[in-house]
């Protein structure tokens, strides 16, 4: 196995799929490491030279002023663990219906419950078993969604995952098809299926890349490709959509702790990716899924009501390491 000095020496950056971080088929719920810990404003955390106030929040401690939700419909593709879930969640708790969507059954209704469990007016989340590669499977995680709420408010393209791969692989062109069917296609896919409805309510898309999209690293090459098409898929859709009152941008995380890591087999790679970011990037501590939450949360709300085309890169400043 590749040391993680040599695997990330040019690693600033990874989104929350990368190395399959995070996925729809994600059967585990702690989301993040203060899932279980009521961590205060007033914490420390060291880096290298110094030691760095924390400010970090769990979702439940997230701001609800200025970012009503009530009756939107949102739909979070691989919701059913990871950012994905604590995105829901968070929507949830401000008022919206949402839909839940993932592979994995189990996963799927555990989320969906806890996201009744927080909503205010108690609404049930639909369940949405789909795999968003498939086109029919798509055509009826939107068809499913105007049957059950009436329209579509809020699409987060979330669902994604990364690989290894080199121009050197022998499986190079079979790993960048894959990168490119699962974090490309599958967002094109659900996007134009979704716009007709997207139209009749101005609503807003937001598309989950990556930092690597910006910033190559030679061990996730097909996966830079992929979430760089995801970038510029962004952009060109926002100036056809923008006139239609649909606005369209991404959030490009580093990476963060989710509950994939385990489930995969990639957690000891990861925590090692965790803790070099943790003694570079300038805010000296790891992001969390809370990070890109608010993230999604002001680029869904009013506030960003003129923003539209834009990369919201959310990683402690690693890119400039």
């Amino acid at each position: 196995m590749r040391s993680v000095k040599s695997l990330f020496s040019q690693l600033s950056c990874g989104s929350h799929r990368s190395v399959k971080i995070d996925s729809p088929n994600s059967g585990s719920d702690k989301t993040n490491l203060s899932a279980n810990h009521n961590i205060e404003n007033s914490q420390e955390i060291s880096g290298n030279h110094s030691s760095l106030p924390l400010m970090q929040v769990t979702t439940e401690k997230m701001s609800n002023r200025n970012r009503d939700f009530s009756e939107k419909v949102v739909l979070i593709t691989g919701s059913s663990g990871g950012i994905g879930l604590a995105t829901a969640k968070y929507f949830a708790r401000c008022g919206a219906k949402v839909v839940i969507n993932g592979r994995n059954p189990v996963a799927i209704a555990k989320a969906a419950e806890e996201c009744q469990c927080i909503s205010p007016k108690k609404y049930r989340a639909l369940q949405m078993k789909a795999d968003v590669t498939k086109e029919d499977d798509c055509k009826r995680l939107i068809a499913t969604t105007i049957d059950q709420f009436g329209k579509l408010d809020i699409l987060i393209n979330n669902a994604g995952a990364g690989a290894f791969g080199s121009i050197y692989d022998p499986k190079l062109l079979e790993t960048l098809e894959h990168m490119i069917n699962l974090n490309v296609k599958s967002i094109a896919m659900v996007t134009q299926m979704a716009v007709p409805h997207l139209e009749k309510t101005n609503g807003v898309i937001v598309n989950i890349s990556s930092t690597l999209s910006f910033k190559p690293n030679v061990h996730f090459m097909p996966y830079c490709v992929a979430k760089s098409a995801v970038d510029m898929f962004t952009k060109c859709i926002a100036m056809e959509l923008g006139p239609k009152g649909i606005r369209v941008n991404t959030v490009n995380p580093t990476a963060v702790r989710t509950n994939f890591q385990a489930a995969t087999g990639a957690g000891e790679i990861l925590d090692g990716v965790l803790k070099h970011l943790e003694q570079t990037n300038p805010l000296r501590r790891i992001g969390t899924t809370e990070d890109i939450v608010n993230a999604i949360a002001y680029l869904t709300s009013s506030e960003s009501s003129f923003v539209t085309g834009h990369s919201l890169v959310v990683d402690g400043g690693s890119v400039y390491v």
